[in-house]
């Protein structure tokens, strides 16, 4: 084992001795995410600056596991049983986050009455898996179930009996020949006895009818796989009844309008009742409200992938109303709408009144501050309306004031970077406080001046640029000037440092090696 772990050490030391740029991006990526190693395997812990904790603290699926804090790129090459919540980026139930949201909109799909539903927790959940193993225990009671050996001596080896004629399949609309379907204008031939073994296991959980496999088959092509397709049954059902054309030509809109397809799996996860939403009668009319708010059309995708389920709530009913309070109530200007729904499309199905008027109230009583500094933090930051007062908001506020801050100071911080509210204190903070106090001899008011201070990377930005100065004998003997760390790594080159952008970065990247075995040994 001893071997194995020098082994990996020196392997990354190799790579990131490499004077190549690419070896310092991996040794900067590396650092980003704090890679550890410990007893020869890679131990990789996320961190950014926001903390985690404010927007998915001990937050778990309908199912009992965890959901990750982040919706990002990554995560599509997670585990393939990830589960999320139905409620925008998980806000329902969470410890650090107010229960501000509306309550969905009926639309009528195919001439019916269909309610986004929210679910009802676990206990839902608990009665939807009892009503599915009832009706499983009630079909074995009355044969309906019947082992396999029991099929191939009823029906040969054709496996399920099947409600068939000749060697096509009968969907709601058409009539397609078995065993295929059209993607993207090419044909995937699936055989009978292979769609039978490919979901069998999703047979085993849930009643599984074959007129579903047209749809499943579609969905797969998306990186869906049996545990999705339980998700998606327990928590609308119908959504695997539509057919096969209507879900692609929904889904084909949405991959138009700027949906990555790699996020197609995570929104049918979030919202499965989005495969029920026509086209005309529901996806563009949402589109278009979103366009006119001022979102550009190459953000639409992203606001669609990050919050699916404002197609359950009415445009004229819920939306806009929504729109008109953060105008007349909150004072948002219109022009800035579009800017605060980027940055926090949740707002948008977020019980506004609710959770505008708490922290209001909130901030204005705690920090004294006034109308007009609090709308400038929900501008900069909307997810301040997201956050929890008593595990979020205070415990960063009360932070500050321990450090020595006034309540005058903590809202010139707040007001000039109200992401502060995000950072953890553990891993964050404090540690970029005391770096402050003890390296850089400055003093607490010194935040005052540069708040941007508290959001700069401490082993990407902070150390580097403080140590390189003085090993050139620029630092100067007193209060470290933070202005030297806020600009682009060129200007520090030019302005402070007085040299070459190439010799800053190959110091960089020796001091992160050096700290990385620091961290390494321990």
């Amino acid at each position: 084992m001893a071997a194995l772990s020098l082994h990996n050490f020196n392997h990354l030391v190799s790579i990131l001795s490499s004077p190549s740029s690419s070896s310092f991006w991996n040794l900067s990526f590396a650092f980003k995410n704090e890679v550890r190693f410990k007893k020869g395997k890679f131990l990789v812990f996320l961190s950014t600056h926001s903390n985690p904790k404010i927007l998915k603290s001990n937050k778990k699926s309908r199912f009992g596991q965890r959901i990750t804090p982040y919706d990002t790129d990554e995560e599509e090459e997670e585990d393939e049983d990830e589960e999320f919540d139905d409620n925008d980026d998980g806000m329902a139930g969470d410890d650090w986050l107010m229960n501000d949201f509306a309550q969905p909109h009926e639309y009528v799909v195919n001439g019916k009455k269909i309610k986004s539903r929210k679910g009802s927790g676990k206990e839902g959940n608990r009665r939807l898996q009892e009503q599915r193993k009832g009706s499983k225990a009630l079909k074995s009671r009355q044969g309906l179930i019947i082992s396999e050996d029991q099929m191939d001596v009823r029906h040969g080896n054709d496996g399920l009996k099947r409600k068939s004629v000749g060697n096509s399949y009968h969907t709601s609309t058409k009539t397609k020949e078995a065993g295929s379907f059209d993607v993207d204008g090419g044909r995937m031939l699936v055989s009978k006895t292979s769609r039978e073994n490919r979901y069998q296991r999703l047979s085993d959980e849930i009643d599984l009818d074959e007129k579903w496999f047209p749809l499943l088959d579609y969905l797969s092509t998306f990186g869906l796989k049996d545990t999705h397709f339980i998700q998606m049954y327990e928590r609308h059902m119908p959504s695997l009844q539509i057919n096969v054309c209507s879900a692609q030509e929904r889904l084909d809109y949405l991959l138009s309008v700027g949906v990555k397809q790699r996020d197609v799996r995570r929104i049918l996860l979030r919202q499965p009742q989005i495969l029920e939403y026509t086209v005309e009668n529901n996806l563009k009319s949402h589109v278009a409200f979103l366009m006119s708010l001022g979102i550009p059309s190459s953000r639409i995708g992203q606001i669609i992938a990050c919050a699916p389920s404002l197609f359950s709530y009415s445009v004229e009913n819920s939306l806009k109303p929504t729109v008109r309070y953060l105008i007349e109530e909150v004072g948002i200007n219109e022009h800035d709408l579009g800017k605060v729904v980027q940055l926090s499309p949740q707002i948008l199905v977020q019980r506004i009144d609710i959770s505008w008027n708490t922290r209001y109230m909130f901030l204005s009583k705690e920090l004294g501050a006034p109308r007009d500094s609090i709308v400038k933090m929900v501008k900069k930051h909307p997810q301040l309306l997201h956050y929890s007062i008593d595990d979020g908001l205070l415990p960063r506020i009360n932070f500050l004031r321990s450090i020595g801050m006034r309540n005058s100071d903590i809202l010139k911080v707040l007001t000039s970077l109200t992401q502060v509210l995000s950072l953890s204190l553990e891993d964050n903070l404090k540690p970029k406080y005391l770096y402050l106090i003890n390296e850089l001899n400055n003093e607490v008011h010194s935040l005052t001046k540069y708040p941007m201070y508290l959001s700069l990377s401490l082993d990407q930005r902070i150390r580097p640029r403080h140590r390189f100065l003085v090993s050139l004998k620029k630092a100067p003997k007193g209060p470290f000037p933070l202005g030297s760390l806020v600009p682009s790594d060129e200007c520090f080159c030019q302005q402070w440092a007085g040299t070459s952008l190439d010799k800053y970065l190959a110091f960089r990247q020796r001091l992160l090696l050096k700290e990385f075995a620091k961290k390494y040994e321990k």
